[in-house]
């Protein structure tokens, strides 16, 4: 039994996305009515990779969907469950009274579509009947639509899969993001007098759109600076096909190497593209600025 009395929201929460925010919402809230802690479990892995024996590419790591969840709706308590084979042949009602036992949960939030246990036979309405037997609150979020279109993880990756970043804002409720800890690069932005910060997607984590994005770069403090970031393989000063994600911070000098930074992609400005040399590809980094700098004067920023 756990020490403290949980309200707790189930669900993976890939992106999460407007729809997720409404589980959220609601998790805060009967938290706040019933005197209990708003916590969220989800799974370490999609439950997906197991079910159906693909890899689904993720929006977020774990560690990027604990950090929304904390810095947008205030909730600390994130566990995360190893998605194992015995989770996924538990029958419902075991992997429920489990949950509840354990955490010491009082009240349940799930979305319309969530389901658990052994073929996926714990449904929405079921969970929510076997909760009242328990004498557990629970909540059933019905789904968010905009558009005229279900807000789904689905369809935002396949935005982000195609750098459409401005609509994905709009299903996400917030910029996609990424967070990660600066690596040292190839020093060519320094030597040429524009310093660029790397890094990379967590293993697991799709890949936007190969190009060169608006973006905000985000210090541990709060304050951030107006970025041109590119998503690629650095054709012009590299033969790899590793892919590196570079941002040149305008308006900001000094080393940013170890630190922690979020990075937020704002709006898709231009193909990644190979330069005849180092000189014409710096020239062209100047005027994707000009375009940034122009695209947040543009939005009031």
């Amino acid at each position: 039994m756990s020490e403290i009395q949980r309200a707790i929201a189930l669900g993976f929460f890939d992106g999460v996305h407007l729809g997720h925010g409404a589980l959220l919402e609601r998790t805060r809230q009967r938290a706040e009515e019933q005197g209990l802690v708003p916590s969220v479990l989800s799974f370490d892995i999609h439950p997906d990779n197991l079910v159906y024996g693909g890899e689904v590419p993720l929006i977020n790591s774990a560690a990027g969907r604990e950090e929304l969840i904390r810095r947008l709706f205030g909730i600390d308590n994130v566990v995360f469950m190893h998605f194992s084979r015995s989770v996924m042949c538990m029958p419902w009602r075991e992997f429920i009274d489990s949950i509840v036992r354990e955490m010491d949960i009082r009240w349940i939030v799930i979305g319309h579509d969530f389901s658990c246990g052994y073929r996926g036979e714990g449904k929405a309405g079921n969970i929510a009947a076997y909760c009242r037997e328990l004498g557990v609150g629970c909540d059933v979020i019905p789904p968010v639509t905009l558009d005229g279109r279900v807000v789904s993880s689905t369809y935002i990756r396949q935005l982000i899969l195609d750098g459409e970043m401005e609509q994905a804002r709009r299903y996400l409720g917030h910029p996609h993001t990424l967070a990660d800890t600066v690596r040292s690069g190839y020093h060519l932005g320094t030597r040429m007098g524009m310093p660029t910060i790397n890094m990379r997607f967590p293993e697991g984590v799709l890949v936007p759109r190969h190009g060169v994005y608006a973006a905000r770069v985000f210090f541990e403090d709060g304050g951030s600076h107006i970025a041109v970031t590119n998503v690629g393989v650095r054709p012009t000063v590299s033969e790899g096909d590793r892919v590196t994600v570079e941002s040149h911070l305008l308006d900001y000098s000094g080393n940013l190497y170890g630190r922690q930074l979020r990075l937020e992609f704002y709006s898709f400005l231009r193909d990644e593209r190979k330069f005849a040399s180092s000189e014409e590809l710096f020239a062209q980094i100047r005027r994707d600025a000009a375009s940034a700098r122009a695209y947040f004067e543009k939005r009031g920023e």
